[in-house]
């Protein structure tokens, strides 16, 4: 073995075998001559002894040490949960975590490299759900909730030994000597003092938006998250088109009804507006064999009446149609005494490809709904809870889940004459890439960085 106390020479990293590996005696010996290497190599084991020198000789140590007085060039890990064992897709991203601090230094740059170990909440919780048999939220109260996050914060160290064991025999330059964990409290602070900073300089505000939600986990789902293997599964649902009969407006006299158009019935209940597009023209359109006076997007007229001959009695751009009101289709949420409501608004994201061209509207349940709602000074009506059940005094659906409300209130249109068409439609719906429940847009009052004020700064 070579001298620890003194750095090794350029030449002291060529072999010649497995039991000389990086030993000086492989560097050349006379101009133009090398010692043979071996014909039969041990791959294994000369890794094993080239980490073995570099235990010995604190080679990542005095790498470091090297540039103490140099520039220093940060490297935040985004560190591994060690809750579950490591797997390839931990060598493969640290692979590349080691190549640019190894390079850095090597550029003249001190690097130092501290370890650290990720102990977020809901992955970790939802693994000791599993294994103490709970279901939910309610389950873990009962269990007790300091009882219960003693048993999380033991399960995520449960695995540092194998962690720290591949960390080492892929070569992996970071110090395990002094981690940090995110369950400790003095890092903990440290978020607390990041996010201080952000509400001193007015960029922290408290807003509703709309958020992908789990009603199982208890919580929001960023895009990223949504973009994981299995968040998308296919489903049935039901796709409804719905009679609102108008209540003024120019098509009142012919007692015509909106055809309005949702894929998730579920949400009628707190039905706010009907969005049309300003620019298409629409019809008040009679089925032949029917007295129903249909207000329909001339483009799709074919494909609602589903090629049943119509007559014609007005038509119109969908501009002219802003500010009729109708008929909500269920009267089963009291309606602020003072708010506006139940009135056709104009949005240009109503399209013609499918549907009727009528889009219902229910701002706690859609982003487009509820910009359009703010943008008319709308109400904005929640009858969900966070468990994902409907409100336990609601009438026909209470403490009903929301998926399983559909059968129901489309049953309901149907008895009452409101529902016009009923067809089965598959489509890739969001679930909960941890526990597969079907996820819920839904207004959320949170806090938020306003990134988009430092936007150019960022940019810059």
């Amino acid at each position: 073995m070579p001298d620890p106390t003194r750095d090794p020479a350029p030449m002291d990293r060529f072999v010649s075998s497995p039991s000389q590996a990086l030993a000086r005696s492989a560097s050349l010996t006379e101009p133009g001559q090398y010692r043979a290497v071996a014909t039969q190599v041990d791959l294994p084991e000369l890794e094993r002894e080239v980490l073995a020198y570099w235990a010995e000789a604190k080679v990542f140590a005095r790498a470091v040490d090297r540039n103490a007085d140099a520039p220093t060039w940060v490297f935040y890990e985004g560190p591994p949960t060690a809750n579950g064992r490591p797997g390839t897709h931990h060598v493969e991203a640290r692979v590349f975590k080691d190549l640019f601090p190894r390079y850095k230094t090597m550029s003249g740059y001190r690097v130092p490299r501290k370890a650290g170990w990720d102990c977020h909440g809901l992955p970790v919780e939802l693994a000791v759900e599993k294994e103490l048999g709970f279901k939910g939220k309610a389950d873990i109260e009962a269990y007790g909730v300091a009882a219960f996050n003693a048993r999380c914060r033991e399960s995520v160290l449960r695995h540092v030994d194998a962690f720290e064991e591949l960390t080492t025999r892929m070569g992996y330059w970071v110090d395990m000597t002094d981690p940090y964990r995110t369950m400790d409290p003095e890092y903990v602070d440290s978020v607390w003092w990041s996010l201080q900073q952000v509400f001193d300089k007015g960029l922290l505000v408290e807003d509703h938006r709309i958020t992908p939600y789990c009603p199982r986990c208890g919580t929001g789902l960023s895009d990223h998250e949504l973009g994981q293997p299995g968040a998308y599964e296919t489903v049935v649902d039901p796709s409804v088109f719905v009679l609102c009969p108008v209540t003024d407006g120019p098509l009142v006299e012919l007692d015509a009804a909106l055809l309005v158009w949702t894929t998730t019935p579920w949400t009628l209940v707190s039905n706010t507006a009907v969005a049309v597009n300003p620019d298409v023209t629409y019809l008040a359109a009679r089925p032949e064999g029917s007295g129903e006076v249909l207000v329909v997007a001339e483009p799709l007229a074919a494909s609602c009446l589903e090629g049943r001959p119509y007559e014609v009695l007005a038509s119109m751009p969908g501009r002219d149609l802003a500010g009729t009101h109708y008929r909500r289709p269920f009267e089963l949420l009291p309606w602020p005494a003072d708010a506006e409501g139940h009135l056709v608004v104009l949005a240009d994201y109503v399209t013609t490809e499918d549907g009727s061209g009528l889009v219902h509207q229910s701002p706690a349940f859609g982003a487009d709904d509820l910009r359009i709602a703010r943008e008319h000074g709308l109400p904005v009506l929640n009858p969900v809870r966070r468990d994902g059940t409907f409100e336990a005094d609601l009438p026909l659906v209470g403490g009903m889940f929301f998926k399983r409300a559909d059968e129901v209130l489309v049953c309901d249109l149907q008895e009452r004459g409101l529902l016009f068409r009923h067809v089965e439609y598959e489509h890739s719906y969001p679930h909960c890439w941890r526990c597969h429940t079907p996820l819920i847009y839904y207004a959320l009052p949170s806090w938020y960085v306003r990134t988009t004020a430092v936007k150019d700064a960022l940019l810059r």
